[in-house]
């Protein structure tokens, strides 16, 4: 219940509230795609700033690896449940919007556990930075595959056009390039960007998830006459991918802030970067489809209850 009187949360609830009234209430798009990019940089000058005191640490190491190995593994298993159901393009499709990573939730996450004191490294950002990419290249992959199979082997998309866009995402690449830049700065930095980076934070989140909300919402409808196992997924999903995490960061020892994270992570789907390169990539799979279960079910689920439970579990377990 804490976690709903939060304000960022309320806002995300009200957006949700509003759209399900069909209320004309709206966030002009270059004012969203603003907002993303605040968050995107304060998230990476934040997590520069924590680097820069604690540096190169073996958990550091041990995170990053947990994370490119759950950008393998939650694809791979999706794509070979998911083709049971839907064609192989809808299942390459999916497994890379499952594959792949929500800055929003992550950010989210981030800010809760702030809100409640747990401690975790600025490291978890280069975490989600990592985990964007191998689930779009497997899905292209994937994709172009299913395309030999029906004799249309000239019609799939280069490969190293996919990893370009992919890899040179102008979000990610803010992300990264304000982490070199908290990094570098270090202390003084901190104090300097402290009224942008910090004091701004929790207003602009709050903004966002209003427009997040009224997106979900809106988004939910494009999911009718779909097969409740597709349904199934998209709420299952993310806790099992989140268990996954759990089990890795038992393994490896990880705190229980960057273990929760890493359950984030794994659990959330990726409804901007995702959907806007398989959409050129692979245009034989249902944008309604990917879009409409990441961003109408996956994401609502997460920052309502997955965040405070995954946290919650991390903390009992790790």
């Amino acid at each position: 219940m804490q976690n709903f009187l939060d304000p960022a949360i309320l806002f995300f609830v009200f957006g949700l509230l509003a759209g399900a009234l069909k209320s004309n209430l709206e966030i002009p798009a270059p004012i969203a795609r603003f907002l993303s990019l605040y968050l995107l940089m304060a998230l990476g000058l934040k997590g520069g700033f924590a680097l820069a005191k604690s540096g190169l640490t073996p958990e550091v190491v041990l995170s990053l690896g947990c994370a490119l190995l759950m950008a393998v593994v939650v694809p791979a298993l999706g794509y070979v449940l998911l083709q049971r159901w839907v064609s192989r393009f809808d299942a390459a499709a999916l497994s890379a919007t499952y594959g792949s990573v929500s800055a929003v939730t992550f950010i989210t996450a981030t800010q809760y556990l702030d809100n409640h004191g747990l401690a975790f490294g600025g490291h978890m950002a280069a975490a989600m930075a990592l985990m964007e990419s191998p689930a779009i290249i497997m899905a292209v992959l994937l994709a172009n595959l299913a395309r030999q199979r029906e004799g249309r082997a000239g019609e799939g998309h280069s490969l190293k056009a996919v990893m370009h866009e992919s890899l040179t995402d102008g979000a990610q690449l803010l992300l990264l390039g304000a982490m070199g830049v908290g990094l570098l700065t270090g202390a003084s930095g901190e104090a300097a960007m402290k009224p942008f980076a910090g004091d701004l934070f929790k207003g602009m989140l709050a903004f966002f998830l209003l427009d997040m909300g009224l997106l979900a919402a809106r988004n939910l409808g494009s999911l009718r006459g779909e097969s409740p196992r597709l349904l199934a997924y998209a709420l299952l999903a993310p806790p099992v991918h989140a268990s996954l995490a759990l089990g890795l960061a038992v393994l490896t020892g990880l705190s229980a802030g960057n273990g929760a994270l890493l359950m984030v992570l794994a659990a959330s789907a990726s409804y901007i970067a995702v959907p806007a390169v398989v959409r050129i990539a692979i245009p034989e799979a249902r944008p309604a489809l990917y879009f409409g279960m990441s961003l109408g079910l996956t994401f609502p689920l997460n920052i309502l209850v997955g965040i405070p439970v995954y946290v919650r579990v991390a903390q009992q377990v790790l």
